[in-house]
């Protein structure tokens, strides 16, 4: 069956593990299994088809991590100071909650908005600051298997210390500083606008699962895109990444050809480069939380041809989209 990236599989940028921001890290932090008690008390409950105690899969504290500060409220870019070089004899990970924030504990199976700084264990070098603007970072869901060693149960609003050695020479050690800013939602929260007369209409299920009927008229001549709902955060840039469920129907019959809906309705990342022109229009210029209906025409879809079962070319495809996260190349791709 075709779908709007055909496939999606073959464009899809898996969302980077936080660790992924220190390439030399990401077997220590995010694959090291590592458990105990990292200072969460609290035991969520499961989301997005994701299942797990996070509690139990945070890193444990140690008198390193203890040992770290970081000046600066959550959210804005701290200063650190740590005794340094880190004594790595015996290090993997440890992690200690510095600021409890008043928010709702993570559980698994969340999206989560985070910012971090990654410093140089040895030199106190600072490698990497993502995540204080918006639009630099996508969301990343968590399980026990990944990012529950560093984010664990924390509470929203959060901040973190980890130490951890790593198997680079260049950086044997690394601290990092990760701010839990919130916890993005699998649908999208802007605000509802008016219907288009002429356009298939959209009604939401109790999950946020869209319907799409198709109006008892011709294709739209031209690709259209109407905003459902309009979202308050960071505009959709050419050549992002892109969070986002979607549904697809053909014009022609009304019938479902791809969805995130009906495989867990779990979001996924994927580049406004690597989709076909009807879906980039759709996303390129939109704002996260925004909800999209487009129909686009062959031209901006699989091309002409005689419509059939087999493929999508020369039908009109209707597409509604909700746009979750975004994040710019460079910041994406941060060492």
């Amino acid at each position: 069956m075709s779908t709007p990236v055909t496939p999606p599989e073959r464009f899809l940028v898996r969302l980077r593990p936080l660790a992924a921001l220190s390439v030399a890290a990401v077997a220590v932090v995010l694959l090291a299994g590592c458990a105990g008690d990292g200072g969460d008390s609290a035991s969520p409950s499961a989301s997005g088809g994701v299942t797990g105690d996070l509690c139990a899969a945070a890193a444990p504290s140690g008198d390193i991590s203890d040992a770290i500060s970081a000046s600066g409220e959550v959210g804005s870019v701290p200063t650190l100071e740590f005794a340094k070089p880190i004594d790595i004899d015996g290090l993997t990970i440890q992690r200690t909650v510095m600021v409890e924030g008043d928010g709702e504990p993570l559980a698994a199976g969340n999206f989560v908005d985070y910012a971090a700084t990654i410093v140089d264990g040895a030199t106190g070098e600072v490698l990497s600051e993502s995540g204080y603007t918006a639009g630099e970072v996508l969301p990343e869901q968590i399980s026990p298997e990944s990012g529950g060693q560093i984010f664990g149960c924390a509470t929203v609003g959060s901040r973190l210390a980890l130490a951890a050695a790593t198997s680079d020479e260049a950086n044997p050690s690394l601290v990092y500083i990760i701010d839990i800013l919130g916890v993005t939602p699998t649908t999208a929260w802007g605000t509802e606008q008016e219907p288009v007369a002429g356009l298939p209409t959209v009604t939401l299920d109790e999950s946020g699962a869209p319907t799409i009927t198709i109006p008892d008229a011709d294709p739209l001549a031209e690709t259209t895109v109407v905003a459902l709902k309009t979202g308050d955060g960071a505009t959709v840039e050419p050549g992002d990444q892109v969070l986002l469920q979607y549904r697809g129907v053909r014009w022609s019959n009304g019938e479902e050809f791809d969805s995130t809906w009906s495989k867990g309705g779990v979001p996924i990342p994927l580049a406004t480069t690597g989709v076909v022109s009807g879906f980039r229009q759709a996303l390129e210029g939109q704002t996260v939380g925004s909800q999209v209906l487009v129909s686009m025409t062959p031209a901006d879809g699989y091309g002409d041809g005689e419509i059939n079962t087999t493929d999508l070319k020369g039908d009109t495809l209707v597409f509604v989209i909700d746009i979750l996260g975004t994040a710019t190349p460079a910041a994406a791709t941060a060492p």
